[in-house]
């Protein structure tokens, strides 16, 4: 895994950072908290199907062995389970107890911008209103198969994250015609000076010409003006949109540990 230029521990500090910041808007963008050792789960009974918005995150030491019955715990009351672990090293020692029980792992890089920073790209905030026709048309891209049920939750639930950091942004490029091409979500907490790009999409029908850079860039130099000196983003360990992030000046620092099972 590429670290950052500057040095292994900046590298840990930025991680660390990083870290919190997931912790602190998965707290905060949940509805209820239930603690567990080591650890809470975030949830959202409005919006029950989204597994992002009702799952246990692991952010501190925590007993492997008994990890999956908490989960059961806690969980119980839901059609899936989702477990997402910070370290590197507790979701190595999670994986065994996780995997009897029947969950599958992924990966989930953190990405640092260490480029130049852009000129402002272009794209302008907008309102859930005005993302709802686009995500769901993303979405039975993504998920083909899935009821309108699951779509409709999947789109709303974009509502809570606005009570996830201090300043929460929807950004979007538009094409000509003003309807909207590629959009992404912007969490931003200046106090801390950390602020994380997320979602970035491109409808299908404006691929390949130039929206997300423009969204990209205009989260990034928002971020930077903002006072937010950590500016980084989520990709999937072998997915193709890690290594676009690359050439725009992002580097993998880390990963999350994601632990699913239905």
């Amino acid at each position: 895994m590429t670290s950052v230029a500057n040095g292994p521990d900046t590298t840990g500090a930025e991680l660390r950072r990083m870290h919190g910041f997931l912790s602190a808007f998965t707290r905060r963008q949940a509805e209820r908290t239930v603690e567990i050792p080591g650890g809470f789960a975030a949830l959202n009974d409005t919006y029950a199907l989204s597994r992002a918005d009702n799952q246990v995150l692991v952010d501190g030491p925590t007993d492997p062995e008994a990890l999956p019955e908490r989960v059961e715990e806690v969980l119980a009351h839901l059609p899936h389970r989702a477990v997402n672990v910070l370290d590197p090293v507790t979701a190595e020692a999670c994986a065994g107890p996780l995997a009897r029980a029947g969950y599958t792992r992924t990966a989930v890089v953190l990405m640092l911008h260490t480029g130049p920073l852009p000129e402002l790209g272009g794209a302008r905030e907008v309102d859930l209103p005005a993302l709802r026709g686009p995500l769901a048309e993303s979405w039975r891209r993504f998920l083909p198969g899935v009821g309108d049920e699951v779509v409709h939750a999947l789109v709303e639930r974009r509502v809570v994250r606005r009570r996830g950091a201090a300043d929460v942004r929807f950004l979007a490029s538009h094409d000509e015609w003003g309807e909207v091409a590629s959009w992404a979500d912007l969490y931003m907490d200046p106090a801390v000076g950390v602020a994380q790009i997320e979602d970035l999409v491109t409808a299908e029908s404006h691929l390949g010409q130039g929206h997300a850079g423009v969204v990209l860039d205009t989260a990034l130099r928002t971020a930077a003006d903002a006072g937010c000196t950590t500016r980084f983003l989520t990709a999937f360990a072998d997915d193709w949109p890690r290594r676009w992030y690359e050439r725009r000046g992002f580097v993998s620092v880390g990963s999350v540990d994601c632990f699913e099972r239905e």
